[in-house]
């Protein structure tokens, strides 16, 4: 496919399980199940699920932007939480970056992430020009 772009993190992971962390193709951009671990494998926001949340949609923001695309593209965001009884944790860092763009939005509760201190995976789909 000539126009497939593969976004990459740096991070070792990304080789070893064969995936990118954001795909374009054409006008559309799809971010893999991202956490909040650095580039350094260190977990950001430890026990915090606010904190978890804005670390990760900045770090979904970074691949969106290499991408060609912003945040206002997003159309899709799927939450996986180990604890939905904190849902508005998610939500209030959730709602300081989509309030206005409004993309559709799903939130599962999972029994567990790869790193047990993750509390929280994000992946998004963003279709460029079609921001609100």
């Amino acid at each position: 496919m000539s126009d497939r772009q593969n976004i990459s993190s740096g991070t070792p992971w990304e080789a070893v399980a064969g995936y990118s962390r954001a795909v374009r193709v054409g006008n559309h951009v799809v971010v893999a199940g991202t956490t909040a671990s650095d580039e350094n494998g260190k977990v950001q926001g430890v026990g915090d699920p606010y904190a978890q949340t804005r670390y990760i949609i900045q770090k979904i923001e970074r691949a969106l932007n290499e991408a060609g695309a912003t945040l206002n593209d997003v159309v899709r965001v799927r939450m996986f939480v180990t604890d939905i009884s904190r849902w508005q944790e998610y939500s209030r860092a959730h709602g300081e970056f989509f309030a206005d763009i409004r993309p559709v939005s799903t939130m599962v509760e999972v029994s567990r992430l790869i790193d047990p201190e993750h509390l929280i995976e994000i992946e998004v789909d963003a279709i460029i020009g079609n921001a609100p």
